[in-house]
């Protein structure tokens, strides 16, 4: 029974979403590793954190409701059985150009190092992490193209497109290097260090890395930020990366940020989206919940809406996962934003509490699920509820998010059944 209207801290609808069982009994948390495709199909990446078992890559096709395994990304980079700690992940968005998906690997094994996490250290017997690669995986063939590994042989964290002259920019973990690979020249830059030492520092060298990199099509323009709130873009035409001077996240309504301290995200944003119609980019800080668009010719970002659940505006609390939530995107309709984001929990009339810090990215304590969408034509948002499964659970670390072309949200979250818990498949629909 859903609670009485009057009362703002009970989410006032409920969305049932459905759960898909993919086979992979290792899949752990997944951060972004998914996509729809041009042919209609959900493709997405199943992360593993064991040494040995390497991600697993599938495509669903919502025709049908069937989902088919078309990859093991070890393999697909040509690692399988060296013996090196395998391709654990594939921690970006998948993007589209040409018929193929362009995105990365990163590595899934790590070790806790000060209560943070750090490449892993390799058991007796197994050599260490390669490094992340770049991969394209073709619709029609089912084919992979291996296009190298990344900077410093570091995982690669985030990556984008310039689907217009064939360019892929990404930054790498745990350091941070931004970086690009020209699919014309097959060449790679390496830019440098634009956040200290990323997360491989300590102390002052300390810096949270940006999770999302924003293109800007008509120009080439390649944007990101860092744990200080400042913005950097790469010029396409003169292939160099220069800060942005007059703008940046140091937003009051943001909060304020040590960009020294691990687990959050500081100044930076979480995640975003180049829109061609506006020619603005649209992203959310993931820690507030606000959402803003920054429009690069006029280098200014406007902060628009909070858009995180209504339970948590009646409330006044942050989200409980320390970095904020990466199931931010686009709609097929180029007006509709997209977000999966938290909601607390209260059980009589008391909130469920969590950790009141935490020096990873990690909930810190349990919270519902929300659906929220942005028109951007009228300037509103709209919570959907709070999504439950068909059993009553609650999906649990959600980062991820596909929308098909019928408008169903995919996202990847924790599933139990059989008194086993794993990573798997997710939809559900708007009312």
């Amino acid at each position: 029974m859903l609670p009485a209207a009057d009362d703002p801290f009970q989410p006032r609808t409920k969305l049932t979403a459905r759960t898909y069982n993919s086979g992979f009994a290792d899949a752990h948390d997944t951060y972004n590793g998914m996509g729809c495709g041009s042919d209609g199909k959900i493709y997405y990446v199943l992360s593993s954190e064991k040494y040995d078992v390497g991600a697993l890559m599938y495509a669903f096709d919502p025709a049908t409701k069937t989902i088919k395994q078309v990859g093991d990304l070890t393999e697909a980079c040509g690692e399988k059985g060296k013996k090196t700690i395998v391709q654990g992940k594939s921690h970006v968005n998948f993007v589209e150009m040409g018929g193929k998906l362009y995105f990365s690997t990163h590595i899934g094994f790590y070790s806790l190092v000060d209560g943070m996490e750090k490449p892993g250290i390799p058991p007796a017997g197994w050599k260490p992490y390669p490094g992340g690669h770049l991969l394209s995986y073709d619709l029609k063939t089912g084919k992979f193209e291996d296009f190298g590994i990344g900077p410093g042989g570091e995982g690669i964290l985030t990556t984008s497109m310039d689907t217009r002259r064939g360019r892929l920019y990404g930054i790498s973990w745990p350091k941070g290097y931004f970086f690009r690979y020209d699919l014309k020249k097959k060449e790679w830059k390496n830019y440098g260090l634009f956040a200290v030492q990323g997360e491989d520092g300590k102390g002052a060298n300390y810096r949270t890395l940006c999770r999302s990199i924003a293109v800007n099509l008509d120009d080439g323009s390649a944007y990101f930020s860092n744990a200080n709130g400042d913005i950097f873009r790469c010029d396409y035409a003169e292939d160099r990366v220069v800060p942005v001077k007059g703008e940046d996240l140091r937003k009051d309504y943001f909060g304020q940020y040590d960009p020294t301290s691990p687990g959050h995200m500081g100044y930076n944003w979480r995640q975003t989206f180049y829109r061609p119609a506006d020619k603005m980019i649209y992203g959310v800080h993931g820690n507030s919940g606000y959402l803003f668009r920054y429009e690069p010719a006029r280098n200014r970002i406007e902060v628009l809406d909070r858009i995180t659940s209504d339970v948590s505006k009646a409330s006044g609390m942050f989200d409980q996962f320390s970095y904020g939530y990466l199931g931010f995107a686009a709609g097929h309709d180029g007006k509709t934003i997209y977000y999966l984001t938290g909601g607390p929990i209260y059980q009589d009339g008391r909130r469920v509490a969590g950790k009141t810090s935490t020096a990873m990215g990690e909930a810190k304590g349990l919270e519902n699920l929300h659906l929220i969408t942005y028109d951007i034509a009228t300037m509103k948002a709209r919570d959907h509820g709070a999504i439950f499964y068909e059993n009553g659970q609650r999906p649990l670390y959600v980062n991820s998010i596909a929308i098909g072309l019928d408008g169903t949200v995919y996202f990847l979250a924790r599933i139990t059944e059989g008194g086993k818990t794993r990573t798997d498949l997710v939809s559900v629909r708007t009312k």
